[in-house]
């Protein structure tokens, strides 16, 4: 059925499509049901119900947690009032006028639960869900949906086609609203071992919801960074095995004589003086200094993301073999002390 296609309110279609089961007004009108009729078939015992400010199921049943979800984007998504505050009024659905849903997304746990969370549990008929708006939008929370405001909204990703928070703004929503220090860090750690985000794009988004000073947050962050820094850690030594790299001093820290500490670093070939660091540091961290010191005297600094290593071992193993190819064509580094860390 497409948008357009007349709907008879004495014969609604309730067949598998959940977008045919859930209908704002506007896509109600378009289909030519009148505001009276809609009301009409909501009245205690009626066919229908009204679970949201213009929103309709279109069945007397209890929503599903998909019907839930899509209530929730198209009350959220609706179009701002002609004439208020001198903003004319949008098309239904925004950016993607088929929709409904406007620049709305879920966020929260209920879009951890759309991208497999197993600690997040999946929408209930008693859980509320978070809907994330720009800022703009004057919308309030009712019913089951919280209205989250954004000044700066993330790009949606599509799950089961519905429009939902990247993971680590998802994760952030969703750690705002949790006092449970056991909650916070089960989801901090599934991201990780999941293979949802890396660590410091999390520890970015909590550092922009100001919520890294939390008691309950700042325990789960040190144990989320030393979890990420360990797959980090796994998965640079499969790669220098899988291919036949020369085997490096691991995990070592480098002094120059008689001098300061220059940093840790995760990996050294100290024939080449080539030094490989895995960007799993927090955002904070005082990293990029030492790497501009090593450099100057002549230590090549390879930085490795963990997403990279995970989704592209291969090409990062290449990045590394040239590094240490090129060592023979630079000039000799500074003599520098090796200390285990």
């Amino acid at each position: 059925m497409t948008q357009n296609t007349p709907l008879s309110p004495c014969h609604p279609r309730t067949d598998g499509d959940v977008r045919q089961r859930v209908l704002s007004a506007a896509q109600l009108s378009a289909r030519g049901v009148s505001a009276a009729e809609a009301a009409a078939r909501c009245r205690a015992g009626g066919p229908w119900q009204q679970p949201l400010p213009g929103v309709y199921v279109l069945h007397p049943e209890p929503p599903t947690g998909e019907e839930r979800l899509v209530s929730a984007l198209l009350y959220a998504g609706r179009p701002p009032a002609s004439g208020r505050r001198g903003v004319p009024a949008q098309p239904e659905g925004g950016t993607d006028p088929g929709t409904g849903y406007g620049e709305a997304m879920i966020t929260g746990l209920a879009a951890l639960a759309l991208h497999g969370f197993a600690t997040a549990p999946p929408p209930s008929p008693a859980a509320g869900i978070d809907v994330l708006v720009p800022r703009t939008r004057r919308l309030r929370s009712v019913g089951h949906v919280r209205v989250v405001r954004s000044s700066a909204m993330p790009r949606a990703e599509q799950v089961d086609g519905l429009p939902v928070a990247p993971v680590e703004r998802a994760l952030a929503d969703a750690i705002a609203g949790l006092q449970d220090p056991l909650a916070v860090r089960g989801l901090l750690i599934e991201a990780v071992r999941g293979g949802h985000c890396e660590p410091a794009a999390v520890v970015r988004e909590l550092s922009r919801a100001k919520l890294l000073g939390r008691p309950q947050v700042v325990q789960a962050v040190d144990s989320f960074l030393a979890e990420g820094r360990a797959l980090a850690e796994g998965r640079l030594y499969e790669m220098v095995r899988a291919y036949d790299l020369p085997e490096p001093l691991w995990n070592v820290e480098l002094r120059l004589p008689g001098g300061p500490c220059l940093g840790g670093v995760d990996a050294y070939w100290p024939e080449q003086a080539v030094a490989v660091e895995l960007d799993a540091r927090a955002p904070w961290s005082g990293y990029a200094a030492e790497r501009e010191h090593l450099e100057r005297l002549g230590v090549t600094v390879v930085r490795l993301s963990p997403k990279k290593l995970r989704d592209a071992g291969e090409q990062q193993a290449v990045v590394v073999r040239t590094a240490l190819m090129a060592a023979a064509d630079r000039e000799p580094a500074a003599y520098v002390m090796i200390l285990p860390r």
